[in-house]
């Protein structure tokens, strides 16, 4: 199995940062095999797609709401993935979930992952 375990949400001013992580356990869990990915729900909406993330990190995707703001990376050799978030907007408030599929392909639509953590909650003030 595997397990994902979100960190780094908060309360953030509006045009603030926060760095989330995302830690990668189990006995199946290969971080040089799974591509990984982050989601998030806003109160009464769908979970949407933010980024993903090859496991070589040589393909990545981003929603275009969150492109130029928020980075996705991961270490590797630490079974950690990662979301910078810059120029936060009220609009950005939500529950994060990362999530990691059994495959090294990264794609956007949810149904393609695996494994999923229990969700960050981000908040961001005007």
């Amino acid at each position: 199995q595997v397990q994902l375990v979100e960190s780094g949400g908060g309360l953030v001013q509006a045009g603030g940062s926060l760095r989330l992580s995302c830690a990668a356990s189990g006995r199946t869990f290969n971080s040089y095999g799974m591509a990984m990915g982050w989601f998030r729900r806003a109160p009464g909406k769908e979970r949407e797609f933010l980024a993903a993330i090859s496991p070589s990190s040589t393909t990545i995707y981003y929603q275009d709401s969150v492109k130029g703001r928020f980075t996705i990376s991961r270490d590797n050799a630490k079974n950690t993935m990662f979301l910078q978030m810059n120029s936060l907007k009220p609009e950005d408030t939500a529950i994060y979930y990362c999530a990691a599929r059994g495959g090294s392909r990264p794609y956007t639509d949810y149904d393609s992952y695996d494994y999923w953590g229990q969700g960050t909650q981000v908040t961001v003030s005007s």
